[in-house]
């Protein structure tokens, strides 16, 4: 079985203009392994893991999350609402995903905004599995 990081380095291999990947835990705030192919400040790389906490568990999305639970009688259990999220920069596609076996783990792929967001996605969720194989 590959390691963690060699797993990180092939999905960014495999999906277009891809930048960075990396693999976090929100639940800890550890960026579990990061793989970059250009140079990204440290300071962003740094805060990438409380960055990606803040999208996927921060108060204000909790709390929306369990207002739609409570509005479609759902039960308050650790299901999340939000799976996946796209921020677009001027300049980069950020994709982050949260894992199917591993709800508190996320996926992020950096992408150049060139890149075919339809095949950034495509390729992005076909290496979920992937990654979460080699943890």
């Amino acid at each position: 079985m590959a390691s963690l990081d060699q797993t990180i380095a092939n999905c960014v291999s495999s999906i277009p203009e891809c930048l960075a990947g990396g693999y976090i835990d929100i639940a800890s705030g550890m960026l579990l392994s990061v793989k970059t192919v250009d140079s990204h400040p440290s300071e962003v790389i740094d805060l990438l893991a409380a960055a990606t906490g803040d999208l996927f568990a921060g108060p204000n999305v909790v709390a929306i999350e369990n207002l739609f639970k409570k509005a479609r009688g759902l039960p308050a259990d650790n299901h999340h609402y939000f799976q996946e999220m796209i921020v677009n920069s001027d300049n980069l596609i950020h994709v982050f995903m949260r894992g199917k076996l591993y709800n508190d783990y996320v996926a992020c792929f950096v992408c150049r905004k060139t890149a075919n967001l339809g095949m950034v996605l495509t390729k992005a969720r076909a290496a979920l599995p992937i990654i979460e194989a080699a943890v």
